[in-house]
């Protein structure tokens, strides 16, 4: 028997397990929390220590990572709009399925910030992939200066994800 979205049996389901809404919530948040988080540290490290970017190339970045920096500097102001969706949205999805893993390690006595500087890593790999994928113009992933760099950026993602999931879920079974 299956089960429509906005049924009444659908309704009943997801007010039986309160739990995939709180995971859910604390993702979207946690998600949240840790791509401004990203954010101030591009702003301190990319653009204030470094200088490889202005201030308002962050929001941008993503629209040039994904569809190259031609097409970011043809959409002008919408470049802005379009990367920050594109960030913040692969920030909810990421922080999501940290939500759902995460009761598995809690349950084996992990501490988050343990998991989520492997949660980082594993995104970083993930994403910088699919980048290649769909875009020739990319950052050149073999410099160590920016495997290193991403790594850390995504440190700072991954952490305050994974302390915003345990506690927004420690009141749940699991």
């Amino acid at each position: 028997m299956s089960v429509r979205s906005g049924s009444p049996a659908n309704d009943a389901r997801i007010a039986a397990r309160p739990d995939v809404a709180i995971t859910v919530r604390a993702g979207l948040i946690g998600g949240f929390v840790g791509g401004v988080s990203i954010w101030i540290y591009e702003a301190i490290v990319w653009v204030g220590l470094q200088r490889l970017m202005p201030l308002a190339g962050i929001p941008r970045n993503a629209t040039g990572l994904v569809f190259g920096k031609a097409v970011q500097e043809s959409l002008g102001p919408l470049a802005y709009v379009l990367g920050t969706g594109i960030h913040f949205f692969f920030c909810f999805v990421w922080g999501v399925l940290f939500a759902f893993l995460w009761p598995y390690f809690r349950r084996r006595g992990y501490e988050a910030t343990l998991v989520a500087l492997f949660f980082a890593v594993i995104v970083w790999i993930v994403m910088h992939g699919a980048i290649a994928l769909v875009s020739s113009d990319h950052p050149n992933y073999l410099d160590p200066n920016v495997v290193i760099g991403g790594f850390l950026s995504h440190l700072f993602y991954a952490g305050p994800l994974a302390l915003v999931v345990k506690r927004l879920t420690s009141g749940t079974a699991g």
